[in-house]
């Protein structure tokens, strides 16, 4: 993304009224522990390392539902 990455796109999402419902779902090449708690903190909801699994992402969906 040019302008902002998605860190900062998700917490700009989070300042908004319409995006506290939101389901925001990081998808990534990077996975380790910090990784997932810098997306943690911008307001992620889940985190994925590519290549994602679509079960795990359709389970969570479906459960957020």
């Amino acid at each position: 993304m040019p302008k902002l990455d998605g860190y900062e796109t998700a917490k700009r999402i989070r300042q908004r009224p319409w995006g506290q419902d939101v389901v925001l779902v990081a998808v990534t090449g990077w996975g380790n522990e910090n990784d997932k708690l810098k997306s943690a903190d911008a307001g992620f909801d889940m985190h994925l390392v590519k290549p994602i699994d679509a079960t795990i992402l359709l389970q969570y969906l479906n459960k957020t539902e």
